[in-house]
């Protein structure tokens, strides 16, 4: 069957849609939104990114980031720490290191679930395929 690019787009949207619905329910227990497990799982894997970084991987703009960075270290999450001149860095806290390492488990879990049907050749495939669609990342 021939498909249409914008059918194939539109694959992706739904397949993110219900991505994001699903993640969002298997984090609830845990009182984690996506956006900030998403945080959590960028700071883990980068522990010297900035704000600006940190709004760019989890698809915020700097201001709804800073809010977003401020409620987590309210809630003792994130720290924020000095930086470099005026910046200001953030670190994953104990608890924030804690509740990443638990949402990571329930969302392997709904992606395992989303991916079943693959098979492992497929799935690489699939990974491939995307990762030519989007091509050089032009922020990086």
């Amino acid at each position: 069957m021939k498909h249409k690019a914008t059918d194939v787009a539109l694959a992706v949207k739904r397949l993110q849609y219900r991505h994001h619905r699903a993640l969002s329910r298997a984090l609830a227990p845990l009182g984690l939104s996506l956006v900030q497990w998403d945080t959590l799982r960028h700071l883990h894997r980068r522990p010297d990114a900035s704000l600006h970084d940190l709004a760019v991987l989890t698809f915020q703009t700097d201001q709804s980031f800073g809010s977003l960075a401020v409620r987590m270290a309210d809630r003792g999450l994130i720290e924020r720490v000095p930086g470099p001149g005026r910046a200001v860095k953030h670190q994953l806290t104990e608890e924030g290191a804690r509740l990443r390492a638990e949402g990571q488990a329930a969302v392997d879990g709904v992606i395992a679930s989303s991916f079943h049907d693959l098979s492992a050749a497929q799935l690489d495939q699939l990974g491939d395929l995307l990762d030519a669609a989007l091509g050089p990342d032009p922020t990086a």
